[in-house]
C-alpha cells in the first residue's frame, strides 16, 4: 500500500507543523547549543536564597528531561522529512519492507514497520 502523492503531501505538511510546534516548545525551556540541532536546557537564575536555589535546580532537572524528549521527537520528524525528500519515506529501517500507510498516518515519523517495532 504505497502512499499516493496527496497522502504524502498531507503527511509532509503534518510533519512540518509538528516540527514547528516542537521547536516552539523547545525554545521555551532550552536554547540551541550548536549548529547540529542539539539543545541545552536553560538554567534560570532566581536568586541566592536556599529556597530559590532549590527551585532553580528542580526546574533545570525537569527541563533537561523534557528537552531530551522534545529533541528526540524533533530529530525523528527531521529524519522523516529528509526521507520524503529522498524518496525513501515509508521504508522500514530494519527489514527494508514497506511501512503500512495506516501506521504512517498515525505515527508519521515511524522508522520501522509493526513487525520490526514489535521485536523491540
Amino acid at each position: 500500500m504505497t502512499l499516493n502523492k496527496e497522502e504524502l503531501g498531507k503527511i509532509e505538511k503534518d510533519l512540518k507543523e509538528e516540527r514547528n510546534a516542537l521547536k516552539e516548545e523547545l525554545e521555551k525551556i532550552a536554547e540551541p547549543s550548536d549548529d547540529s540541532g542539539d539543545y541545552k536546557a536553560k538554567y534560570e537564575d532566581m536568586g541566592s536564597h536556599r529556597d530559590e536555589n532549590a527551585t532553580e535546580v528542580e526546574g533545570y532537572v525537569g527541563n533537561v528531561a523534557v528537552e531530551k524528549t522534545l529533541e528526540d521527537k524533533l530529530n525523528a520528524v527531521d529524519i522523516a522529512l529528509d526521507k520524503i525528500k529522498k524518496g525513501t519515506y515509508g521504508t522500514c529501517e530494519e527489514c527494508e519492507g514497506e511501512i503500512k500507510k495506516e501506521r504512517l498516518k498515525i505515527n508519521p515519523s515511524a522508522k520501522r514497520c509493526m513487525v520490526c517495532a514489535d521485536k523491540g
